[in-house]
């Protein structure tokens, strides 16, 4: 069910302690840690605690959970030291995104000249 923990989930078993992380920032609602396969000099996930399969699940069913997650992404930026210098906020959703893990999650990505790539 939605928000309930998935027993085969790689990002409920981080947030329960079952697979370490490299925590950045947690609450009660959310868990930050580093990408183990960083495609940035900052590269930190943020994931709600409660399992939605992406992004878009999550904002219909917990919009304010979803607010909490974007909120948390810029605290991450801020600590990261990445806000003058600008940052990226990646929601990759289904697998035709590149997507693997499918518990929502966000991509803080930071401290790169590369982010002058224009995506519009």
């Amino acid at each position: 069910m939605a928000g309930e923990a998935q027993a085969d989930c790689l990002f409920c078993k981080i947030v329960a302690g079952e697979i370490p992380s490299t925590k950045v920032r947690e609450t009660e609602h959310t868990l930050a840690f580093r990408d183990i396969n960083p495609q940035m000099p900052t590269h930190v996930l943020v994931v709600p605690k409660a399992h939605y399969p992406n992004a878009a699940a999550l904002a219909d069913a917990d919009p304010t959970l979803a607010g909490a997650v974007l909120a948390e992404a810029g605290r991450v930026a801020e600590e990261e030291k990445v806000v003058d210098s600008g940052y990226r906020l990646i929601f990759n959703t289904g697998s035709g995104a590149g997507q693997t893990v499918f518990h929502a999650h966000v991509h803080v990505l930071g401290g790169n000249a590369g982010l002058r790539e224009r995506l519009v």
